[in-house]
C-alpha cells in the first residue's frame, strides 16, 4: 500500500495564490465566520459603485465571474474537496445576478441581500441538485439558480412598490 510520503504518489499541490484570490473573492472565503455572507456583502459594495448597475457592466462582470468561478472552482475542489467553503466567488455572482436589471433602491438591494442569503442556505429546487454536482460548474450554478429566484422576487417587490406609489 502506498503511503502519502511514498515518492510514487503525487502530492496534492495547493492552488496558486491567484487562484485562491479569485476563488475566495479577495480572500473573503477565508473569513472564520459566514464566509458566504462576507462575500455577498463585498459583492453588494461593488454593486453600489456608481455605474455598476448598468446592464452591460453587470453582464460583463457576471460572465467573467461565472467563467473564472467555474475554472477556479475546479482547482479549489481538487485540493480542498467538494464545494469548499473557501470558494465564495459564487456568492459574488449570485448577489450581482440577484440585483440585475433592478433600480438601485436601498429597499431592493438590502432585501435582496437577505433573500439571497436565506435562499442560498435553504437551496430550493433545483439549486440543491446543482449543489450536489462536483466541480466548478456545480459550485457556480446552485448560486445562479438561487439568484434567479431572488431576482424574480425583487422584481415583484419593485413592481408592487411602483404600483403602490412607494
Amino acid at each position: 500500500m502506498d503511503s502519502p510520503t511514498d515518492p510514487v504518489v503525487p502530492a496534492k499541490t495547493p492552488p496558486s495564490l491567484f487562484i485562491r484570490l479569485v476563488a475566495s473573492a479577495l480572500f473573503t472565503g477565508y473569513s472564520p465566520l459566514a464566509s458566504g455572507t462576507v462575500a455577498s456583502a463585498l459583492a453588494l459594495l461593488v454593486y453600489l459603485i456608481p455605474g455598476f448597475e448598468n446592464p452591460y457592466v453587470m453582464m460583463t462582470a457576471m460572465m467573467a465571474a461565472f467563467i473564472a468561478g467555474t475554472y477556479v472552482g475546479d482547482r479549489m475542489e481538487a485540493y480542498y474537496g467538494p464545494d469548499p467553503a473557501e470558494v465564495t466567488i459564487d456568492e459574488v455572482l449570485g448577489m450581482w445576478f440577484s440585483l440585475f436589471l433592478l433600480p438601485k433602491d436601498p429597499v431592493l438591494f438590502i432585501s435582496g441581500f437577505f433573500i439571497f442569503r436565506i435562499l442560498d442556505i435553504v437551496k430550493p429546487y433545483p439549486a440543491r441538485k446543482f449543489d450536489r454536482m462536483r466541480g466548478g460548474f456545480g459550485i457556480m450554478m446552485d448560486d445562479v439558480v438561487v439568484a434567479f429566484y431572488t431576482n424574480l422576487i425583487l422584481h415583484a417587490v419593485a413592481a408592487v412598490r411602483v404600483f403602490a406609489g412607494l
